[in-house]
């Protein structure tokens, strides 16, 4: 069955990076596009970016662009996003998915001083 395995997160200062990782397993990752999705507290899913089968095309949220990148490694089945200059309004719990997946557990991003 479909794995996606989020890892990465932590506590991090403003301005401060963080690169996640997404572990995938159970379908071919390299024909599907991926995406990293955020949950704040009291707020709904919200889609950070997304990158195509090959990498070659990416997508950014306007909150997020040219802050956070997103890549992938078809051969190792996993995902990262890069978060560099992190902001407070960035801590969230981290999803990796395409959006029709059942959903993993995620990672927690804290952003605090």
């Amino acid at each position: 069955q479909v794995q996606l395995v989020e890892s990465g997160g932590g506590l991090v200062q403003p301005g401060g990076s963080l690169r996640l990782s997404c572990a995938a397993s159970g379908f071919t990752f390299s024909v599907q596009y991926m995406s990293w999705y955020r949950r704040a507290p009291g707020s709904e899913r919200e889609l950070v970016a997304t990158i195509s089968a090959n990498g070659g095309t990416t997508d950014y949220a306007d909150s997020v662009k040219g802050r956070f990148t997103i890549s992938r490694d078809n051969a190792k089945n996993t995902l990262y996003l890069q978060m560099n200059s992190l902001k407070l309004e960035d801590t969230a719990v981290y999803y990796c998915n395409p959006g029709f997946f059942p959903w993993g557990q995620g990672t927690q991003v804290t952003v605090s001083a």
